[in-house]
């Protein structure tokens, strides 16, 4: 059966390699992958990866050949004399990518998450979704040896959904959309630093587009192996920076506005004084909304697999990805529970702000454990440009010069493509007056699909390839317990998509009732 070229995902229009007949090879079945047992769906060697994904409506397949390694061997060698070779990260490298995306500033969000939710469900509630989003992109990277041919997430999508074309432009909808305000983030966050730093010295405008323009450039590199030694830099200062935050909270005398009368009430924040109260529970009066964005505020911070599938596909050993994924789980819970808890036993209930950086009362403190936050809040943001970047940039140039060499068409079209997320982040950044919120929204939305029901049906749809019609009456316990997890983890994305969703935008409802919503394109600061 040949695929027809208006059916063929949106860029794989040349495939000429055979549909992979899933039922002939059913009695691989559950024998193929669920015979390797709980070690391998947490990334160890025991077994080979199952077939290819089938379409069962027989409209479209991204198959490519009928071996896993054929096929990446041929895009290695397809590239070899390539002056740009994309196929070219360690597992190391990718563990620096990895460590550059969720070793960054929202850890300096955890003590207020934590003096919502109270310290023993934060901690709790940290070490479940770190291991939901472990599990999950592990199945991510299943998928993507079953097809080395995958680029994006997006790829990822359509396949999901029956090689349909509508399933491939809603993902790259949100996948553009979710990366460029993620951006945004970062230049709103670079501003707000400047700010901090220079006492206000310039206009906040100025200093946003100073931040895009430095992000701009920073973006240029082509491959994400040469941008793995920026996120070596920029995770390594990250750490420091919150190690300082930490150790600096605990040696000044108090925190920021700080008042030892129990019974004072600041009358333009409604911070009460006294100690700093730490809470093992949630205060009694704590409402859903805030609970809510307490809990999607560390959810946030660990859900990354929308870019998983953009870092496999330049791995040179895909199968390696585990080593890079392991090590930085380990890492965030260390750290995320770790600074978080001990910034939040000498901030309280009262004195802890989002970032905790504002919580220092020291203001040479503060400004130094900001300042080393300068990598991240650059580097996280060119992250998701690049991928960005990516996406638009190998549909146009697939199969062209223009991809792997140095024309001046190529490096022109990239530097374009690049500046054009920038400039959507810097409007982002300056028209929205609620951009947290707002962000909270987008993540509801986005993550609730990149973070969970993706990889909840990728499962289900993976199993029913290795196992044929029969799969689920053949299945064995272990088999049942898998897709009740999985079932599960599609539920947590309806939740996240409908609660979320609720508790974000009443946040926003909430702030503009208490007057806290400023306003677009102001030269007002926003320094710590």
């Amino acid at each position: 059966m040949a695929l027809d070229k208006e059916q063929a995902p949106r860029g794989f229009e040349s495939n000429k390699d055979p549909i992979y007949d899933s039922e002939k090879n059913s009695k691989h079945g559950s024998g193929d992958l669920e015979s390797r047992g709980p070690a391998s769906n947490f990334g160890q060697h025991g077994g080979r990866i199952g077939p290819v994904l089938k379409h069962l409506r027989g409209t479209t397949d991204l198959t490519g050949s009928g071996s896993d390694a054929n096929i990446l061997a041929g895009q290695i060698e397809a590239e070899s004399e390539n002056a740009i070779q994309y196929r070219t990260c360690s597992w190391y490298k990718t563990a620096a990518l990895l460590f550059s995306e969720y070793i960054c500033l929202a850890i300096m969000s955890f003590p207020y998450s934590y003096s919502v939710l109270g310290l023993v469900p934060g901690l709790i509630l940290t070490v479940v979704i770190a291991a939901f989003v472990l599990y999950t992109s592990l199945v991510v990277w299943e998928f993507c040896l079953r097809h080395p041919e995958v680029r994006d997430v997006c790829d990822i999508g359509q396949m999901l959904f029956w090689g349909k074309t509508w399933a491939w432009y809603a993902t790259a909808v949100m996948f553009l959309l979710n990366n460029t305000f993620i951006q945004g983030l970062h230049v709103l966050v670079f501003a707000k630093y400047l700010n901090t730093i220079t006492n206000h010295s310039q206009c906040t405008i100025v200093f946003a587009v100073i931040a895009a323009l430095i992000c701009w450039l920073c973006s240029l590199p082509r491959t994400f192996s040469a941008l793995a030694k920026l996120a070596t830099v920029s995770a390594f200062f990250t750490f420091i920076s919150v190690l300082l935050a930490a150790i600096f909270a605990g040696i000044e005398a108090h925190p920021a506005g700080y008042n030892p009368d129990p019974s004072f009430v600041d009358p333009t924040t409604g911070i009460h004084g006294g100690e700093p109260i730490v809470t093992a529970i949630p205060l009694a009066g704590t409402t859903f909304v805030a609970g809510m964005s307490a809990f999607l505020n560390i959810s946030y911070t660990f859900i990354g697999q929308i870019t998983i599938p953009s870092f496999i596909a330049e791995m040179k050993e895909p199968k390696d990805f585990p080593k890079a994924l392991w090590a930085v789980t380990i890492a965030e819970v260390l750290v995320f529970g770790i600074i978080g808890s001990v910034v939040y036993a000498y901030t309280g209930n009262q004195y802890n702000t989002a970032p905790a950086f504002g919580s220092l009362g020291n203001e040479l403190f503060k400004k130094v454990s900001f300042s080393f936050m300068i990598p991240t809040l650059i580097f996280l943001g060119v992250l998701y440009a690049s991928v960005s970047a990516r996406f638009v940039f190998f549909r146009i140039f697939e199969g062209t010069k223009h991809k792997s060499s140095h024309t001046v068409v190529g490096w022109a079209a990239w530097a374009g493509i690049l500046a054009a997320t920038w400039v959507g982040a810097f409007i982002i950044a300056e028209v929205i007056p609620f951009f947290s919120d707002l962000l909270s929204v987008m993540s509801s939305l986005f993550d609730s699909f990149f973070g969970f029901i993706f990889w909840g049906l990728a499962y289900i749809r993976m199993r029913r390839v290795d196992g044929g019609v029969t799969w689920i009456s053949d299945m064995s316990i272990y088999g049942y317990l898998m897709l009740a997890l999985n079932l599960f983890i599609i539920a947590i994305g309806v939740f996240f998509l409908s609660a979320g969703t609720y508790a974000s935008v009443q946040s926003i409802i909430d702030s503009y009732a208490a007057g806290a919503v400023g306003g677009v394109f102001t030269c007002a600061s926003n320094g710590l």
